[in-house]
């Protein structure tokens, strides 16, 4: 698909209204784990952010609607869903420059430039772990077809010095992406997310800097949902993470300074 037509897109609200972004009615959604990603970047006024696997683009303008005047690119494979993402960045009047193409094959421009952040949701699954999507934009998304070791190279790659990377991702990948990150970037950081007390994270973030020499931190996890078990229907976020996603609040637990 090279574009989406308008009866398959639907408009959502993100960080309370702040941000409206298009996205396929069907195939991949943007959910929570963006919004997160984006809070946990400690990016000030004026620095540059590349989103590698920008989609439809809602980390980077959730990133950009926290902290304005911000130069963002967006590096995404699927045609559909980068023309969404300039989409959603011109009508958030957020300019966000979108690069269709491979990340493992970055134009000559792009390579030639480097950033203060780096930020990525790669896909969850690794190749053959699951049943492939029948929607091409949610296989493409969720499973893996360039290595997550690639993934982090470019990242790396495209840091500038002191610049830091923040990869959101599924807790059981956390060895692939310390491994890794071990020849390239330093002062690394892991936040989990856990969704309620006394369960086990199923999500990390992690935070990687380009020359950082501090000593490894396992922070404690972020509980996302209050209560010990699923009581009634609705959202049962705790207030810091109500905080977060409907207001645009830096995420706890993370030093955003």
């Amino acid at each position: 698909m090279t574009r989406f037509e308008a009866n398959d897109l639907t408009c959502n609200d993100f960080l309370g209204g702040r941000v409206r972004l298009w996205q396929p009615r069907s195939g991949y959604r943007a959910g929570v784990d963006p919004v997160l990603l984006a809070a946990s970047v400690p990016v000030v006024v004026g620095q540059s952010v590349l989103e590698l696997g920008c989609g439809a683009g809602a980390a980077v303008l959730c990133l950009a609607a926290r902290v304005p005047d911000l130069r963002l690119t967006g590096v995404e494979l699927q045609p559909a869903y980068a023309d969404l993402a300039r989409r959603n960045g011109s009508e958030n009047d957020m300019p966000l420059e979108v690069v269709e193409c491979d990340l493992a094959e970055l134009p000559v421009d792009l390579r030639q430039q480097q950033f203060d952040h780096v930020i990525a949701n790669p896909p969850y699954f690794r190749a053959g772990a699951h049943s492939p999507a029948v929607d091409d934009g949610r296989r493409v998304a969720l499973g893996e077809q360039t290595p997550l070791a690639a993934w982090i190279d470019v990242a790396a790659r495209r840091l500038a010095p002191k610049g830091y990377l923040h990869m959101i991702q599924k807790a059981d990948r956390l060895a692939d992406m310390l491994s890794v990150c071990a020849d390239r970037l330093g002062s690394i950081e892991v936040l989990p997310l856990a969704p309620r007390r006394g369960r086990e994270a199923e999500l990390v973030i992690l935070r990687a800097r380009k020359g950082g020499r501090a000593a490894f931190r396992l922070h404690a996890p972020l509980i996302l949902h209050a209560g010990d078990r699923h009581e009634r229907d609705g959202e049962s976020y705790t207030p810091e993470l109500s905080s977060v996603l409907r207001d645009g609040a830096a995420l706890p637990g993370f030093s955003t300074q």
